[in-house]
């Protein structure tokens, strides 16, 4: 279902929800946290998504135990390191990978820098190691409110060199975008792109107002976004996005299940979709997966798989010439 002549590409995937159980283990142990299992199978359903879970928040929950044992630089470095290695068993030409500093260094109440420090290293230990092309996208997390989140985009903007985007994720249905039109003015004029989580939780109001008031040129999610006729002809004419995460909106019950994905809709209508994984660490899959099971099961011909892989080459953030060599390393 993949075609080899492409690159095989995941623009949205969170490294804090990537993190191995085999690593949760060891730094468990490494530096004697307590852990609700001591063995992978005693852990898994902790961490891992075994049912469906009753909204995005309790979702993000399960990778609250993969936080946990970031106790220091070296933990994050490591499980950046491991992310990259990760996708590159997978197959992945390229990624672009996100994460919060402040969800990552709340735990163990780390400093925001030394978490990017850390992870910045780790990824560029794993790129060398796989020459797997990486971004980085940063995250505000919205969850903690507008406050923190200055705080979070000092961090970001002290090392802006690292990153070529910004996002906003979180609890999206008690922290709106209006609350964030300063942060991403600052993200914009520090040159980032700019993909904003909206349609997931909420409805295409926030889809709208991700577009108008931060500027997103791309969409996290955005489930929603067919329910507005409007707004759907709006990110056609625009060539705004979607990030769609097939297993994740089933996991969430964001979507009842796969056949019930307006995926399928989306490339229906010409939007610029691609198929991406969100939390692979958390929901147990991986990019092959959900191209492989999870989009025949959305009801996705392969036409339209082949189109989504092409609208991620097309929407990755990469420079038109970035895009050409990294195509060419396929064809």
């Amino acid at each position: 279902m993949i075609d080899p002549n492409l690159p095989f590409i995941d623009l949205h995937r969170h490294l804090d929800g990537s993190v191995r159980l085999e690593t949760v283990l060891e730094l468990g142990k490494q530096h004697n946290l307590k852990l609700p299992g001591k063995t992978i199978e005693e852990l898994r359903p902790h961490v891992q998504v075994t049912e469906r879970q009753p909204g995005v928040m309790a979702f993000i929950a399960k990778m609250l135990w993969m936080t946990h044992v970031l106790v220091d630089q070296d933990a994050c470095r490591r499980i950046a390191r491991e992310n990259v290695e990760d996708a590159k068993q997978e197959g992945i030409d390229y990624l672009e990978l996100r994460f919060s500093p402040y969800f990552m260094a709340e735990p163990h109440e780390l400093d925001l820098e030394e978490v990017i420090e850390g992870v910045v290293q780790g990824i560029a230990e794993g790129v060398e190691a796989t020459g797997v092309r990486v971004n980085l996208i940063g995250i505000l997390s919205r969850t903690y409110g507008a406050e923190i989140a200055h705080k979070e985009l000092d961090a970001l903007l002290a090392h802006r060199q690292h990153f070529v985007a910004l996002d906003l994720a979180g609890d999206e249905g008690n922290f709106p975008p209006a609350l964030f039109t300063d942060h991403f003015a600052k993200g914009r004029d520090a040159g980032w792109r700019i993909t904003v989580h909206a349609g997931e939780a909420g409805g295409p109001d926030g889809v709208w107002d991700a577009i108008k008031l931060l500027g997103a040129e791309r969409i996290g999610h955005g489930v929603r976004a067919l329910e507005d006729p409007k707004l759907t002809d709006f990110l056609a004419a625009n060539r705004i996005a979607i990030e769609a995460n097939l297993t994740s909106n089933v996991h969430t019950s964001t979507v009842a299940d796969l056949p019930s994905h307006p995926l399928r809709d989306m490339l229906a209508c010409g939007l610029l979709a691609s198929i991406n994984t969100d939390d692979p660490g958390v929901s147990a899959i991986d990019l092959p997966y959900e191209f492989h099971v999870a989009a025949p099961a959305a009801g996705l011909s392969q036409e339209q798989i082949r189109q989504a892989q092409v609208n991620a080459l097309e929407t990755a953030f990469l420079s038109k010439e970035e895009k050409r060599k990294l195509r060419s390393k396929r064809s």
